[in-house]
């Protein structure tokens, strides 16, 4: 997708502060944090949204919760942490390239 800034940043037309990257997944800090950890995972594949996802994906989403884990773990919240997939602009998606954020590091009460 040519207009989408997450498919830009993979490419790096756009610059992120990576934290991971490999053939499948990229995970980068979140340019506006709502908590002290908070950082978006994203498959390379343009996925628009979490209904978009198909059968042929879930092995793709499966590694998006893992790798999410693994860098929770390495920053320090493995015993507290947020996961949250947006779906559409009612529910506060904002770019439609499937991305994960992780919020951690503080107390958060729900709803948020």
């Amino acid at each position: 997708m040519t207009d989408c800034i997450f498919c830009k940043i993979i490419t790096g037309e756009i610059p992120s502060k990576k934290i991971y990257e490999d053939d499948d997944v990229l995970a980068f800090w979140d340019i506006s944090p709502q908590a002290p950890v908070h950082f978006l995972v994203i498959p390379k594949k343009h996925i628009p949204r979490p209904v978009d996802i198909t059968e042929v994906e879930e092995q793709l989403t499966g590694k998006l919760l893992r790798i999410g884990g693994q860098i929770a773990q390495e920053n320090g919240v493995e015993d507290g942490f947020r996961v949250v997939f947006n779906n559409g602009a009612k529910a506060g998606q904002v770019v439609f390239h499937l991305h994960m954020h992780i919020l951690g590091g503080k107390d958060r009460p729900w709803p948020m």
